[in-house]
This record gives structure tokens, sequence and C-alpha cells, in this order.
């Protein structure tokens, strides 16, 4: 099974992190080669992309599509990480607060904001992912803002002293740092008890394929070709000509405009060729797939 390539859109479990799924992956498929896009936390589950095989060069491209969750907020408490894994650092009433609240509160989270990533993340400072810096008590590491985007924030129900947000937003986002930020809005503190993804740009969780489903016999029934990594760039059709000369890594004239910077290119019998991108009216070969051996 060395020569598996493709893509899966996995359905992660609780208490797993996404390098936990790669490497069961590897098992099942008895592949070394496994990357995934979009690190997902132990306490979440849900959408979870993974490259098999040659596709693992196609991973970038997964990078940067908006992302959707539901996630559940716990008012009244603050723990170090944010979420519920970590230790409640501090607590503050909150019975007080009321659905009118929070709606009023979430208003400031809406459309383009600046974020402070939580210590416990994955983002480095000199080299050190920041979680590594926390465990050894270097708390006070400077976490600049970042800006992301909150396309859609709703809240789905409010019943003391959980309330439920479904929210669709940019990549890079930290849910974990939304709760926090929203318990600090609200004066009462807060923290992620709960959290799903529910889709990647367009893979969602409904096409997902739960982990523990995957066995040696069936990964391949599941496995995805590899264009369908960049699915969303621009479909190019070439020329047999053409075709031959971009896998070779030569330079193709383009023959009108393009209205891409980046395409996925096919050659005249509907055979991926890989991505290619247009410069200088001409098109340039980026990540080639030439028919395995």
């Amino acid at each position: 099974m060395t020569d598996l390539s493709g893509m899966l859109c996995v359905d992660k479990p609780l208490g797993m992190t996404s390098h936990d799924v790669v490497g069961r992956v590897r098992r099942v498929a008895g592949l070394r080669r496994v990357g995934h896009a979009g690190t997902l936390d132990p306490l979440a589950t849900g959408v979870l992309l993974l490259a098999l095989g040659r596709t693992t060069r196609l991973i970038e491209y997964l990078v940067g599509h908006d992302k959707v969750y539901e996630t559940t907020v716990r008012l009244g408490q603050s723990t170090t990480t944010y979420d519920a894994e970590g230790e409640v650092v501090e607590e503050r009433p909150f019975l007080h607060l009321t659905r009118p609240h929070i709606e009023e509160a979430l208003n400031q989270f809406r459309g383009d904001i600046l974020q402070q990533p939580p210590i416990y993340s994955a983002i480095k400072q000199g080299g050190q992912p920041l979680y590594k810096l926390a465990r050894q008590g270097k708390t006070d590491v400077a976490r600049p803002y970042r800006p992301v985007t909150i396309h859609e924030l709703t809240l789905l129900s409010w019943e003391a002293p959980y309330l439920s947000l479904r929210i669709n937003c940019s990549s890079g986002t930290y849910i974990r740092s939304l709760g926090h930020d929203l318990g600090e809005v609200l004066g009462c503190g807060g923290h992620v008890s709960a959290l799903r993804r529910l889709s990647v740009g367009d893979f969602g969780v409904e096409t997902a394929v739960p982990l523990t489903a995957l066995t040696p016999d069936n990964i391949t029934d599941y496995l995805l070709p590899p264009e369908t990594a960049v699915r969303h760039l621009p479909r190019l059709d070439l020329p047999e000509t053409a075709a031959a000369d971009i896998l070779q890594g030569k330079v193709v004239d383009q023959t009108e405009p393009f209205p891409a910077e980046l395409a996925r290119a096919y050659g005249p019998d509907g055979q991926f060729l890989g991505v290619v991108a247009a410069e200088d009216s001409q098109w340039i070969a980026r990540k080639m797939f030439p028919a395995a051996s």
C-alpha cells in the first residue's frame, strides 16, 4: 500500500492530538508519508484534513481556508489554557447575566478584530512554541495581537453557566481566545469547554470519515484524489504538447489571459498535472504530479 496518495477528510475524536491522528492513519495505511493541515486541540472534535503520499506536497494549499465551529463556553471560570484542560485560576459571579447582555457583548467580536493567541498555543516565540515556554513558567512572554475576521457569530443557547456559539471565521482564529475574551468583556471570565469544527473551506463534517471507521481494507474507499486539495483553485486545461512540457518543468506560454495567479492544470485526457503559476504571460510549474510509474 506504499503507493497510496490522496486526501482524507477525517472526523477527529475527542482526546486525541492532530499528531495522534496522523500516527493512527500511518498505521492503518501502512504509510510513513502522512501530514495534516490545520491543527485541532485534543479537546476539539471534527474536520481534520490529512494528505497521504505524494499529496503531502499540496498541504500548503489547504492552509488559509475559512472555518466553521460550534463551541460551548463555560462562564464564571478563567483557566490557564483558556479551555477545560487548564487549571482554574479565577471564579467570578455570572448568574446576573441575561441573553441580551451576552448578545451585546458578542457585537465586539464580529467582523475584523485583533486577537491575542493563548499562551498555551503552538505559535513560536524565539523558535520555541509558546506552550513549551508556558510549561517552563514563562507566562509573561509577549504575544502580539493578530488580525482575524469573524464572518458569523451566533448565540445558539444560554443556560447558565454554559453558552453555545456558532462561529464562521478566518484561518488563524483561536476559539479559545474568543471564549476567554468574551468572558472578560462580560466581567465574569470564561473558557471553552467543548469545541467541534464543522468545516474547513468546503470540506464539511457531514462527509468526514470517523477515525475509528478506517481500516487497512477500507481506507482507499475514503481516499480523495490529490487534486481535491486544490479544488478551490481555477481549472486550466492544457493541450497535449503544453501538458507534456509543463510536467517536465518547462515554461509554457499562455494562449489567453487567466484570471488568477495559480491554477490546477489538466491534460487533454483529464489527467491532473499539478499546480501551475501565471508569470509574465507564461505558466510556471509549481507542484507537478506526473503519472505514477
